[in-house]
């Protein structure tokens, strides 16, 4: 079961609901490098993709009817935007003003504090904007007049050293400030947290020691929600990939506050290209034409759990295959990349990666008699249920046996500090054979 908030002194407020978009990391007017020389036309593609994803955080804003958008830094990808981005992002806001929806937002690293006076008078009044020496304390209030919700938000600022930037962040901090109380309390930060540690570091336990119902972070370009199930520190990520690096789905985050419930938290995609790394087993196929076809299921299965249709991604084929001398050939790989892109104009392969390997002859090395065949043997002998001469299966023996693999799986996980990822058990017999197959292959000078 959830756990309930645990607010004693504002049982006052029970009912009391709030609903906001936390965004951020809009990182308007970043470049796509690397794209450029091998397709113009997917290049100048990625260059709209941003303004698009902020247009939808928007519209995001407008179709949920929330109580507010925070924006938690880094809106420009430079501290000199363009005025085209410059321009689109007031037209964004304005739209807000329109609907009387307010905006609380915070400088970043990109975009720093100072360089935002230039264009201070430009932003609407529905706009409100704390700087980076200390924090800033604002209430947000009902239709009535009554107010709902204290905000304390700080943006980066190079000065901060380890906790500093979120000194003097605490509910009772926000409450003095303000000179009243709220049914909730947020607070906004443009912070490494513990994943960054050059910029403006801060422990978790000091932000959740500190009163706040949800704490809304930007710098770290992927989601992140603690503690669960009523998170209350929340990174929501960038909005749009720009590079490989950020593979997956990107977007903000719909954040309900209700008296009495855990918090909520929804994702909402507002990415308009995805990026993706894709491992495609070839070993099967029989030609190139195959390899094609299996890239393009790899690309299609992938997008298929996507939030949006066009996609960039880099593919690795692997696998023993007799197509290996076929495959090595300078310039083959290349050329199979350009035909997979004229496959299908949604997707767009970025780079085709040859990791393939020549077929091992198991039959040839055991007959050898060597050492590779010791090898072959002993993995051999590890399948979970071996066949007894009579054709039968030793069900009994094969648990026992799968019992053991695991335990030293576990074993040898643990030394090294990681956990035994989920499933293992019952790929015992495949990996025992993807293992012997390696320990061949450096054996034989390739690489694995």
């Amino acid at each position: 079961m959830a756990a309930k908030r645990r607010t004693p002194c504002y049982t006052r407020f029970m009912g009391a609901k709030l609903t906001f978009i936390h965004s951020g990391d809009l990182h308007l007017g970043a470049p796509f490098r690397g794209l450029r020389a091998l397709s113009p036309a997917w290049a100048q593609r990625l260059v709209r993709a941003i303004p698009e994803a902020y247009d939808r955080v928007i519209q995001a804003c407008l179709d949920n009817q929330v109580d507010f958008l925070l924006l938690a830094g880094d809106m420009f990808d430079t501290d000199k935007p363009s005025y085209a981005h410059l321009r689109h992002f007031l037209r964004g806001l304005e739209r807000l003003q329109d609907a009387g929806i307010p905006v609380y937002m915070i400088p970043g690293n990109h975009d720093p504090y100072p360089n935002w006076h230039e264009v201070a008078t430009s932003l609407p009044p529905n706009v409100h904007m704390a700087g980076s020496d200390a924090p800033e304390f604002f209430v947000h209030r009902d239709a009535d007049g009554q107010p709902v919700c204290l905000i304390a938000a700080r943006g980066f600022s190079n000065q901060a050293s380890d906790g500093s930037i979120a000194d003097g962040m605490t509910r009772a901090a926000a409450e003095h400030a303000c000179g009243t109380g709220a049914p909730f309390a947020i607070g906004m930060l443009h912070s490494g947290l513990w994943m960054d540690p050059f910029k403006a570091p801060v422990t978790e336990n000091k932000l959740l020691s500190a009163g706040m119902d949800y704490w809304a972070l930007g710098h770290i370009h992927m989601r992140y929600a603690t503690p669960e199930p009523d998170p209350r520190i929340v990174f929501c990520g960038c909005i749009q990939g720009r590079d490989i690096k950020e593979t997956g789905s990107r977007g903000c985050y719909k954040v309900t506050l209700e008296e009495g419930l855990p918090n909520r938290i929804e994702f909402i995609p507002t990415a308009q290209v995805e990026w993706e790394q894709l491992c495609v087993d070839v070993s099967g196929c029989a030609g190139v034409d195959d390899i094609l076809a299996a890239c393009v299921r790899a690309m299609f299965d992938a997008n298929a759990a996507a939030h949006c249709e066009e996609m960039v991604a880099r593919v690795t084929i692997g696998g023993p295959t007799q197509l290996y001398d076929v495959l090595a050939r300078p310039g083959t790989v290349e050329e199979m990349r350009v035909e997979l892109n004229e496959s299908y104009p949604a997707f767009y392969c970025d780079a085709l990666i040859n990791a393939t390997t020549p077929p091992l002859d198991k039959e040839g090395l055991e007959a050898a008699g060597l050492f590779p065949a010791a090898l072959i043997r002993a993995a051999k002998s590890m399948a979970s249920q071996p066949e007894d001469s009579r054709g039968g299966k030793h069900a009994q023996s094969g648990s026992s046996r799968d019992d053991a693999r695991l335990q030293y799986l576990q074993e040898e996980f643990a030394q090294r500090g990681l956990a035994l990822p989920r499933g293992v058990d019952g790929m015992l017999d495949d990996l025992a054979e993807g293992a012997c197959d390696m320990a061949l292959a450096l054996l034989d000078g390739r690489d694995a």
